[in-house]
């Protein structure tokens, strides 16, 4: 009911003006979420969610509790490999899913401005650093959250540390009406934020750009539902890598003849992997021809190709 109630809200406020556009949707769809709860609750007619489907916040009954919370660390597990390994995975994660939000923002934002990624990752760091030495969990640039931040209208850095400041204060006097809102309202924020990042015209915008811009795409999604962020990430960046060697071994080599003219034209980066076609296609010189290589728009070329070159001008005068 509330992802339903949000396409529709969506689509009401869409040719709206004044007041009605500074309403948050998501705001909407936690009330929302926790009225049909209490509803249910109430009425009994229906089981309502509780326990594991609801928002889970330490409550605390005085301030000295509430500074419980924070812990120091364990640090005899210091040397435990385990620690490390999650560790080095969890900031792979988190830094992968910094940059990918980075990049969503930077589209959505309506100024186009650039996010400094080396920046970003270094508070991230930070942050994360910080976080674990009082007991707090890994924090990542977040998409609901920074296109919150877009759709208000924010302009500077200051909207990212009033957010920082509000989520604290929220967590600290209200964490009992916070536990009232279920999971399944978050998800459907999440949901349709999602689909707006996604949605069925960026698949065709995607198709209309090639196989090889278009099956990275939805490989990389594909991969990411079926196992998680960073293999789906990983395996997307092989698949690209693919296309993009694939895309450069054929247009390295560009090869036209005017009956017995011919002009070899080497473009961007020629590797070893094109050694074999260049060599095929010299060695189909007919006798008696005119053999022009040009070098000029490569910007490198391999020293196996440059020795079949040159091979080519020491044996291509015997053909005659």
């Amino acid at each position: 009911m509330c992802l339903v109630f949000y396409f529709a809200w969506e689509a009401w406020v869409a040719n709206k003006k004044g007041f009605i556009k500074l309403i948050p949707a998501p705001l909407l769809i936690v009330f929302l979420g926790v009225g049909i709860n209490y509803l249910f609750a109430s009425a009994q007619a229906l089981p309502a969610l509780q326990g594991g489907h609801l928002v889970a916040i330490p409550v605390a009954s005085s301030t000295s509790e509430f500074l419980s919370f924070f812990t120091m660390p364990d640090w005899n597990f210091i040397t435990d490999p385990k620690v490390w390994t999650l560790a080095v995975t969890v900031a792979l994660v988190a830094s992968l899913e910094s940059l990918l939000c980075i990049e969503a923002v930077d589209d959505l934002d309506p100024y186009q401005r650039v996010t400094p990624t080396n920046r970003e990752l270094k508070a991230q760091g930070i942050g994360n650093i910080v976080s674990g030495l009082i007991g707090g969990i890994p924090v990542t640039s977040v998409i609901v959250r920074s296109s919150a931040n877009v759709n208000a209208g924010a302009k500077t850095k200051m909207s990212t540390i009033l957010h920082g400041v509000f989520l604290l204060l929220l967590v600290a006097f209200i964490p009992t009406i916070l536990n009232l809102i279920p999971k399944a309202a978050l998800a459907a924020i999440l949901i349709f934020t999602g689909y707006k990042l996604a949605k069925p015209s960026l698949f065709k915008a995607f198709y209309k750009k090639g196989w090889d811009v278009f099956l990275p795409f939805v490989i990389t999604i594909a991969a990411i539902l079926a196992t998680d962020l960073l293999k789906g990430v990983i395996l997307g960046i092989i698949v690209g890598l693919f296309f993009s060697f694939r895309s450069n071994f054929r247009k390295a080599v560009f090869v036209v003849n005017d009956q017995t003219r011919y002009l070899f034209r080497l473009r961007k980066d020629v590797s070893f992997l094109n050694k074999a076609i260049i060599k095929r296609k010299l060695e189909e010189v007919p006798e008696n021809a005119h053999v022009i290589i040009d070098t000029k728009r490569a910007d490198y070329i391999d020293r196996d190709v440059v020795e079949t070159i040159e091979d080519f001008t020491l044996h291509a005068p015997l053909k005659t």
